[in-house]
């Protein structure tokens, strides 16, 4: 008899260890009272306990309530009430962050918990009407700091700010506008540029990798343009087929897309050897260019919403033409982002510098925890904060070699082990 009160008890207490283990796990009612939340949908997931795509009440302008609201769409990843938070701020649509195995990087090395935020304007994180003025880098990093405030009740251990690209310079943004939200930034190959078209990206490629490489890539581009006559029947047919509509004729985009290799080629890591020779096919010539530089990307309305922030005040970059210009049909290539990816009715955007400078202002003047990835040959790195030196918590590292798919793990062995440690330092304090 004994024996069996001992069992029921010890089954008792392992009940209630379950259970309570449970309800410190349930985040459910958690989210339920965040005010700004209206819609709460649980997702699967092969990497967290649980996880919940939100959507999230924004202001379409942070200053003035009389404009309205939006949804903005967050994906929770919960991992524990006691680990680190990691805020992922993307630049563009979130979707991907939907797929059941979507973990980032920084919380794969420390199990934290993430707190996912689609950019506004993209996706279904765009405001009804879609008033560009409102589109500003101050706004999305009043987005970020609304939904770090209303998570931090829920998460209160150290937070961590993290971001890819233009996600990168968004975490840059809001570190700059709100240094106290978060503990720690990481912003991966994000650029700092300083006007509409930088100027720092053409030198960039005077200068990358070595002499032989930029020559092949330099032929190879020559190349295509001398072939013209021969390969625009089947560029023609190509776009035809994948019905991209452009704001240019289309000998024009021939031009745009050649011009586009060199950069695309460095940015994504592509190898030197998978270059054909000046000998090769037409049809050997065209898939590799394709393939390379697709004129998909100057297809109508692509990626509006950035380009409209690139031409307000992210900035972008230009194009050398001056060793192609006896080849090309354009005369210029100033301008060609409001002419390729704007509308009539955005061509009067004026540049504004005050973001940049605000930026640069707040990186000179001051050392918070942050950590910048950039990778050597990413022509991004051009315009990246290589500059910033003798500061005690500001780390930058540049991957030998590396592309804009630099990130923590394919770093070489003792720069990861440097940046592990530096984090977890960090966390630690």
């Amino acid at each position: 008899m004994k024996k069996i009160k001992l069992y029921f008890i010890a089954l008792f207490c392992l009940l209630a260890i379950q259970l309570n283990a449970f309800a410190q796990n349930d985040i459910y009612p958690k989210l339920s009272e965040i005010q700004q939340i209206t819609k709460i949908e649980k997702l699967e997931s092969t990497e967290f306990s649980e996880k919940y795509l939100t959507y999230f009440t924004q202001k379409i302008d942070a200053k003035h309530d009389s404009v309205g609201t939006f949804q903005q769409r967050v994906v929770v990843f919960h991992a524990g009430f006691e680990r680190p938070t990691v805020i992922v701020t993307e630049g563009y649509g979130g979707v991907y962050a939907l797929r059941a195995s979507y973990r980032e990087e920084i919380s794969r090395l420390f199990n934290t918990n993430i707190i996912f935020v689609e950019h506004r304007y993209f996706l279904e994180s765009t405001p009804e009407p879609r008033d560009w003025q409102y589109l500003t880098a101050e706004n999305s990093a009043e987005d970020l700091h609304t939904i770090v405030t209303a998570f931090k009740k829920i998460y209160p251990q150290k937070w961590i700010s993290t971001g890819i690209s233009k996600g990168g310079q968004t975490s840059l943004i809001f570190r700059t506008f709100f240094p106290d939200d978060v503990d720690i930034s990481v912003p991966y190959v994000a650029p700092l540029c300083y006007d509409v078209e930088d100027g720092r990206h053409e030198l960039f490629f005077k200068n990358v990798s070595v002499a032989e490489n930029r020559k092949k890539i330099e032929d190879f581009q020559i190349e295509v343009l001398k072939r013209r006559e021969k390969l625009m029947p089947e560029f023609e047919k190509f776009c035809a087929e994948k019905k991209y509509k452009f704001n240019a004729e289309l000998d024009e985009i021939y031009d745009y897309s050649v011009l586009e290799y060199s950069f695309s080629f460095w940015q994504w890591g592509n190898a030197i050897d998978e270059i054909p020779a000046p000998t090769a096919t037409d049809d050997e010539i065209f898939k590799h260019f394709i393939k390379i530089s697709s004129p998909s990307y100057f297809g109508e309305d692509r990626n509006n919403s950035f380009f409209v922030q690139a031409a307000k005040e992210l900035g972008y970059y230009g194009y050398d033409i001056e060793p192609f210009k006896q080849y090309l049909s354009i005369k210029s290539a100033k301008n060609y982002l409001k002419k390729l990816f704007l509308s009539p009715n955005l061509a009067d955007i004026k540049f504004d510098k005050k973001l940049s400078e605000k930026i640069v202002d707040f990186l000179e003047k001051n050392d918070p925890k942050m950590m910048f990835i950039y990778g050597e040959t990413d022509p991004w790195t051009a315009v990246g904060v290589t500059w910033l030196a003798d500061k005690q918590n500001i780390n930058v590292f540049v991957q030998p070699n590396g592309s804009h798919r630099t990130r923590i793990l394919t770093m070489p062995e003792d720069m990861k082990n440097q940046a592990i440690q530096i984090l977890t330092k960090w966390l630690e304090e």
